[in-house]
């Protein structure tokens, strides 16, 4: 009952928070609601000495949501398939090559930039750290969230191409993100690690690769399925029966979940809701569920989100940090796409605006906040953690706000200057 009485209240509030964004901020929903959750935050902690209670109940609730597990076991498996299911496949087929790398080699890249640059900048600020924990917060932040860049891309307004690059990178960075993080917490927590290219090579395959061949199998099946029953109803179910079997399944196989639910999503998005015996109706009502569960699961998350500011000790002591890395981050995210642009003969060629977008549209949410959770106490944790909110609250309110500003100022300019 108490897991009931938690998932009420967070229901009641994204609902109240909602109302309030919709009816006078106006803002996009997901950032609308982060926003005043902060608002109210701030708030609490503001007042605590007036409001004991209610700083302490909505302390306790948040507290009692595991976002770690929450997210990065069910939430995320459920956003990602959302995702993906109306994500048609021929455009991401068009822009596969800049996907690819920028999923894997940008992590890369942007994971050693962050590590060495905090590693050389903290001590400025009394901060001394080790350089390995250092890379363990390059390895969570480097990673642009599919749930951020998902929900408001879709309000953005960024050209088609683009979007498919910045969603698809998204959708698919889990599988390098997780196995770069899994390997460096390793490494800071003194386990024995292979970090051979053939060890390395060996997780990374088990990991992504499985995921995305358990993924491809679950949503050949699943839409099989489909095609061979009649109703919404049942095809919903089967969906659903997807994800959440496909997450146990993944678990059970040491494989990457998020990568398996992406793989199902484009399956049954692309084959098996086109396939002959399933009508334009029944279609219809697949997609808006998952928009609805999409748009449920965002609300809830970005609250949640909002509300982590109550469970950070002294995020005011770390707020020099927390800017200072805002700039680290980007400036991460800067070569991280300009090396592979510059180096790697791609099909299309990227100019300014490209480039620009790609870097200012990537953002960072849930995700990172999940995994610096995750980091053992001993481990700088609390440091990590805070900035990593700061990180995740300029991503998503500054660059989410202004990235369809930035691509229509851009647009604009470019064609003034023909």
């Amino acid at each position: 009952m108490e897991l009931y009485y938690s998932f009420s209240a967070l229901i009641v509030l994204s609902a109240i928070f909602s109302y309030i964004n919709a009816r006078f901020l106006k803002l996009p929903a997901s950032i609308g609601i982060m926003v005043i959750a902060l608002i109210v935050s701030l708030g609490l902690i503001a007042t605590d000495s007036i409001f004991p209670k209610t700083f302490v109940r909505i302390t306790n609730l948040i507290a009692s949501v595991d976002l770690t597990e929450i997210l990065m076991g069910a939430m995320l498996n459920f956003l990602l398939f959302a995702g993906a299911i109306h994500l048609h496949l021929e455009d991401l087929k068009e822009q596969r090559m800049p996907v690819i790398i920028f999923s894997t080699v940008s992590v890369v890249i942007s994971t050693f930039v962050i590590g060495f640059l905090m590693f050389n900048i903290l001590p400025l600020l009394g901060m001394h750290i080790p350089l390995i924990q250092c890379l363990v917060f390059g390895a969570l932040i480097s990673p642009t969230d599919p749930i951020a860049v998902l929900g408001i891309l879709k309000q953005a307004g960024v050209p088609k191409s683009l979007e498919t690059k910045i969603a698809g990178e998204s959708l698919f960075n889990d599988g390098m993100a997780v196995v770069v993080f899994i390997l460096m917490l390793a490494l800071a927590r003194g386990e024995e690690v292979n970090t051979s290219f053939s060890g390395i090579s060996m997780l990374l395959a088990k990991e992504a690769l499985g995921g995305i061949a358990l993924g491809l199998v679950l949503g050949f099946v699943g839409s099989q399925m489909i095609y061979r029953v009649d109703g919404y109803n049942v095809h919903v179910l089967i969906t659903l029966a997807i994800v959440m079997g496909g997450h146990l399944a993944a678990q059970a196989m040491h494989m990457s979940g998020p990568l398996a639910m992406v793989a199902a999503g484009l399956v049954v998005g692309n084959y098996g809701k086109n396939l002959g015996g399933v009508s334009e109706t029944e279609r219809d009502y697949i997609d808006k569920f998952w928009e609805l569960v999409d748009e449920i699961l965002n609300a809830i998350l970005f609250l949640i989100i909002g509300f982590e500011l109550l469970l950070i000790p002294d995020l005011k002591q770390y707020s020099w940090a927390g800017l200072i890395t805002i700039a680290v981050v980007l400036f991460a995210r800067f070569v991280s796409i300009y090396i592979p642009v510059r180096l790697i003969p791609f099909k299309t060629k990227f100019g300014k605006k490209s480039i620009t977008i790609l870097i200012w549209g990537g953002l960072r949410g849930g995700v990172s906040i999940a995994l610096a959770l995750s980091i053992d106490q001993e481990l700088n944790k609390d440091l990590i953690l805070a900035v990593t909110y700061f990180v995740v609250l300029f991503s998503i309110i500054v660059q989410g706000l202004t990235v369809g500003k930035l691509t229509a100022k851009m647009t604009e300019n470019e064609e003034n200057n023909k």
